[in-house]
Parts: C-alpha cells; sequence; structure tokens
C-alpha cells in the first residue's frame, strides 16, 4: 500500500495573498509534483505561462503540478485526485478567504490515503490587527489563526521594521503555538511552507463564516479600462472588502486579472480563457450590490 498523501492547507482573510503565495510555490517546485485544489478556478488566477493545458476539471501546469476545483465536494474531489495516473508529491488546498481551516482538516482525516500535513495561514501585515478588532470579522480571523501552525506575516514591504515586530509579537498571543515567518508578495520558501507535519485541530464549528458576507458578480461583456474600473471599485462608500475576477483591457490587449483588497488594488496577467467578469465581496448591512453596480456601470 502506497504511503498517504500529505495535505497541506492554506488559509487566511480575505485578500491576504493566498492565491500569490501558491502561485509562487508552483514556480519553485524544483521537480516536486504539487497539486493545487481550490473551490472554483476563478478563485485561483494560475500564471498564465505556468499552465501547460486545461480541461474541465484540471489544470496541468508545467513541471507535473496539477490544478484542480473541488466546488462544494472537497472529499469527492481529493478521491479522484489520488486517482490520477500521475500521483502527486503533495496536496495543497487553498481555503477560501472566510473558511476555518480546522474544519477541512477534519475532512480529511476521514479520508483513507489522505493525512493533513499542517495549516497555514496568510495575514495581511498592513491590516490584520485592525481586521481582528473588527466587530464584524475579527471573530473569523482570530478563529483562522488559532488553527494555524505556521502564520505568514505576507506584504511586510508595507509596513515598517518596528510594525512587523509588533506585529509577530502579537501573534505569538493570538497563536500561541504558530511559527511565523514574514514574506514578500507571498514569496514564502516552499520548504518551510510544506512538511510541517502537524496533527491538525479538529473543529466542531461551522467551516465558514460566509453568513457574514454579501457578494455580487459585475459582468464584463465589453473591453474597459481597468484602472477606471479599480478607482470605482475601491471608493470606501462601496465597502467592498474584497474583489476580484477578469476582463479584456482597452483599447486592446490580452485579458488581465483585478485584485482589490480595500483601497489597494492591483492588475496582473490571466490565463487567456479566463471568465470575465468581477466578484465583489463585502460585509452584510455594510454592502449595498445595487450602489456598487452603479457606480461601476459608467466603466463596464
Amino acid at each position: 500500500m502506497s504511503e498517504p498523501l500529505l495535505v497541506t492547507i492554506i488559509g487566511g482573510y480575505l485578500g491576504a495573498g493566498k492565491t500569490t503565495m501558491v502561485n509562487h510555490l508552483l514556480r519553485t517546485a524544483n521537480g516536486r509534483k504539487l497539486a493545487i485544489m481550490v473551490n472554483e478556478f476563478g478563485a485561483l488566477p494560475i500564471d498564465a505561462d505556468l499552465i501547460e493545458a486545461q480541461g474541465d476539471d484540471l489544470i496541468s501546469i508545467a513541471g507535473g503540478c496539477v490544478c484542480c476545483s473541488f466546488g462544494s465536494d472537497l472529499s469527492a474531489a481529493l478521491i479522484e485526485l489520488g486517482s490520477l495516473p500521475v500521483r502527486p508529491d503533495q496536496v495543497v488546498i487553498e481555503c477560501s478567504g472566510v473558511a476555518i481551516p480546522s474544519a477541512i482538516a477534519a475532512s480529511v482525516t476521514l479520508l483513507d490515503g489522505f493525512t493533513p500535513d499542517g495549516t497555514v495561514v496568510l495575514v495581511d501585515a498592513e491590516t490584520i490587527r485592525e481586521s481582528a478588532e473588527n466587530e464584524y470579522i475579527g471573530d473569523t480571523i482570530t478563529r483562522q489563526l488559532a488553527d494555524a501552525d505556521l502564520v505568514v506575516m505576507n506584504k511586510a514591504d508595507l509596513v515598517s521594521a518596528m510594525e512587523l515586530t509588533a506585529l509577530e509579537a502579537w501573534l505569538q498571543e493570538i497563536a500561541p503555538r504558530a511559527k511565523t515567518l514574514s514574506a514578500e508578495h507571498g514569496k514564502a520558501p516552499l520548504d518551510l511552507v510544506l512538511g510541517l507535519g502537524s496533527a491538525p485541530i479538529l473543529s466542531q464549528q461551522s467551516g465558514h463564516a460566509d453568513g457574514l458576507f454579501d457578494s455580487i458578480a459585475l459582468p464584463c461583456p465589453r473591453a474597459l479600462e481597468g484602472a477606471a474600473l479599480a478607482a470605482k471599485l475601491t471608493d470606501p462608500a462601496l465597502n467592498i472588502t474584497r474583489a476580484k475576477g477578469f476582463f479584456d483591457p482597452a483599447p486592446s490587449g490580452t485579458r488581465k486579472a483585478l485584485h482589490i483588497v480595500g483601497r489597494r488594488w492591483e492588475i496582473t496577467e490571466a490565463p487567456q480563457n479566463a471568465p470575465l467578469g468581477i466578484v465583489c465581496i463585502g460585509l452584510k448591512g455594510q454592502f449595498d450590490g445595487d450602489l456598487i453596480r452603479e457606480s461601476a456601470s459608467e466603466t463596464l
């Protein structure tokens, strides 16, 4: 009987940089065959130059790695992944931004042939402490951190050395059993992220905090000016926590991905068959879909 497949779980609140780090892991796999699992392909815009082939349920990545979607059935997707002709060396599950990692780890432990291999939680070094004090989302963030074996203080370039030291001290109180490391642009060393080997914290709580959030999808049927759309969607009056998706740039050019976290935004390259549209996420009661559509209508 073959050894169980090791499963690393990557969590963290909306906009912490999980997707960026997963792309970095694929770029630095150095022959290790990684299987990346996400809720849906749209949630993980794999860097276009890494993709060798793409089907309905599986993306083949340069170097023998793959990416697959598990939708709402993680267990079935893992079983299917385990039956692939070429067995991966490690499985990496990227949680949604409001998922509780321990609930996913609990699902993994129920499957023969798989074993959890640690939980990594990313945080936005600039905003995490403020977010953790928010009455609406703070509980989700502290629950995610409590599950961590490793906390990656991402976007460390946006804070001073003194602020980073203070953040590390705060994390030692919030997540006392977790190791910490700092990173810029999700560039955490693969050998530190994978192979943590920790027994998971099993949770009896709900696996998501989705009830706190609303979301809307903005269609992008025609080419548009990405910077203009980003300027609209980062208006504080719209209360958008996170937005991401794909558009074709005007007047012409290859398909792009738009990432928004609060008032920060970035436009990157995207797979050319990525589905057009921008998904906006915000807190219930503070999030007005009609207002967002009206504000964005001039640029869409």
